[in-house]
């Protein structure tokens, strides 16, 4: 019966190992697909190479500005604005949300201002906040802040409000004060809200500092964007998007990490 049951778990095993490889292998064959179309389609004329650009176009802009000492310029500025903008709106999300949980009174008056931000198109603020802090990377990382912090807030409190009554009850009848409970109970109950709020926070942040080099940058992948589309250097452009997209994923992938070393 026992060797029954071990030769049905390792073909269960097997089975998982197909299937993981197989959404491995099909990841990247649709990766290696739409370049490919996008290629052959830029060479035969299927759409117009100025306008769309080509990979070989991509990889050739991206090696020029290599060439010429831009590219890590460009990079260093706007990973720098947008880890500083996830690292402060996470951090200020989450402090704010455990206030909240701790003043039941103070998150009920707070409630209907926490959903107009949260609704509110944070690129209003921008002419306003380059007014306030200045034309330069402190408002580029303010309004990185704005978007990334209230979505994290809105999140995890949503965490720390789902945690039953019922336990933390029981945690008041053993003698346990507030701080216990959140420490016992409520925090370690609200991981997974946590994490999928970091992973929210991380786009959230890319699209707080993109907007802002929109509105005001002299460097930075933004920038460059911008730039490219005044002056018609689409390819600047597609190269841009291609090497923010890289970046965006291995940040990305980095609180994925993250959140399997946790829940290990």
């Amino acid at each position: 019966m026992k060797e029954e049951i071990s030769a049905l778990h390792a073909g269960y095993i097997r089975r998982l190992k197909r299937h993981e490889r197989f959404v491995r292998f099909m990841r990247v064959f649709v990766l290696v697909f739409v370049l490919g179309v996008w290629e052959v389609g830029a060479r035969v004329g299927w759409f117009d190479p100025f306008i769309m650009s080509s990979p070989t176009r991509v990889i050739e802009t991206i090696i020029r500005l290599y060439n010429e000492g831009n590219l890590w310029i460009h990079i260093g500025t706007t990973l720098f604005e947008t880890v500083m903008g996830f690292i402060l709106g996470t951090g200020i999300g989450i402090f704010i949300a455990i206030l909240l949980w701790w003043l039941p009174t103070l998150e009920r008056i707070l409630d209907p201002y926490l959903v107009v931000l949260n609704a509110l198109p944070k690129i209003a603020l921008g002419p306003i906040l380059i007014v306030w802090i200045g034309a330069g990377t402190a408002s580029i990382i303010v309004m990185a802040v704005l978007i990334s912090f209230v979505v994290t807030t809105v999140s995890v409190l949503s965490g720390f409000m789902e945690t039953t009554e019922e336990k933390q009850l029981l945690m008041k009848t053993l003698g346990a004060n507030k701080w216990q409970i959140f420490q016992k109970v409520v925090l370690p109950a609200s991981i997974p809200n946590m994490i999928s709020a970091l992973k929210i926070s991380v786009g959230m942040s890319w699209v707080g500092v993109i907007v802002g080099e929109y509105l005001v940058s002299k460097a930075g992948l933004g920038y460059l964007i911008v730039y490219g589309g005044q002056v018609f250097k689409l390819d600047l452009v597609m190269a841009s998007i291609v090497v923010l997209c890289v970046l965006a994923a291995g940040m990305y992938y980095a609180v994925a990490l993250l959140e399997s070393r946790v829940k290990r």
